[in-house]
């Protein structure tokens, strides 16, 4: 294999790869720019797969092609709606925020593996028959060396993922909603003092995360996996969560690491085909993802700022 090839296979792939966590880190951006710490991501995605898949499984027939785009916006429905458990316990009960994403984390893998015997009467589901597919952009796949590299084999939801991540830094960054967001996730009591509802840009916020969570784990189910179980959504729900603090609560700088964290599963899954790489032991390549998640944290954990009020609750009077 050339170094060109070489190209050609890892960096399609690691966009491929990168795509799910973009969606979901994203959604943590929202959560945590408006003070709501969302450990709970890990849970949003599962409960995002499973849906997903479900609605893939028992629509194709009749949806054909439209399947996985029906399949995505319930995911993202459902999604919302169980970030309502988070965002209740957090916001209205003022529970600690971190213990709330942990529950959310357990119930949505207890709830959904429950739901898998219940339906299917087995510990996974079946392979899906509409997966979303790859597919050449006319005109642009035929530019020297970029065509092939990144507009020949793509998927219709990497292309939405970026659009999201721009769109998400234009509305937090440009809009009267963004800077309101902001904020609530700085200054709360400011913020409410300028007449802002602290409570439900709070709700707001971490229902978006619950919908982008949600369409990542459906996303992340339809492309790679093609069906559901419990070892679907394995730790990419945490890579989110470390793209979004290594990217420092920043739309574009969540993308960046989403990439990188991408690039890395890639070297996981397919080292053994990557020149250099291919003797290099199984092992060490399956845990790279989560040994540089682990360096990422530790690197930058102390270097990025977090909004000011991220992990309070906040009590209307009271600073």
């Amino acid at each position: 294999m050339s170094f060109l090839e070489m190209l050609y296979f890892i960096i399609p792939s690691a966009i491929l790869y990168a795509t799910p966590l973009i969606f979901t880190a994203i959604g943590g951006v929202f959560s945590e720019r408006s003070g709501v710490v969302n450990i709970g991501l890990e849970g949003l995605m599962i409960v995002g797969a499973f849906v997903g898949i479900f609605i893939n499984l028992e629509f194709a027939s009749s949806l054909g092609a439209a399947t996985v785009w029906v399949a995505m916006l319930a995911a993202v429905v459902i999604g919302a709606i169980f970030s309502l458990f988070h965002a209740v316990a957090s916001i209205s009960f003022r529970a600690d925020q971190t213990v709330s994403g942990v529950a959310i984390n357990l119930l949505g893998l207890a709830a959904t593996v429950f739901l898998v015997k219940m339906i299917y009467d087995k510990g996974q589901t079946d392979m899906i028959d509409q997966p979303i597919r790859r597919f050449g952009i006319p005109y642009l796949e035929d530019i020297p060396f970029f065509g092939r590299l990144l507009f020949h084999d793509v998927y219709s939801t990497s292309i939405l993922a970026f659009v999201v991540a721009f769109g998400a830094w234009f509305i937090i960054y440009k809009t009267p909603f963004g800077l309101r967001l902001r904020a609530v996730g700085e200054h709360p009591m400011a913020a409410d003092t300028m007449g802002i509802n602290v409570n439900k840009m709070r709700y707001i916020a971490v229902m978006i995360s619950g919908a982008l969570g949600g369409l990542g784990g459906a996303v992340y189910a339809q492309t790679i996996t093609h069906d559901f179980s419990h070892a679907t959504i394995a730790g990419q729900g945490f890579m989110a969560i470390a793209a979004m603090i290594f990217g420092k609560w920043h739309p574009i700088g969540a993308l960046g690491a989403a990439l990188f964290f991408g690039l890395a599963q890639t070297l996981s899954i397919a080292g053994n085909q990557i020149p250099f790489i291919e003797n290099v032991p199984a092992v060490y390549l399956q845990i790279l993802p989560y040994v540089l998640t682990i360096l990422a944290l530790a690197g930058f954990i102390g270097k990025a700022n977090a909004p000011k009020a991220s992990g309070q609750p906040y009590i209307k009077g009271k600073r």
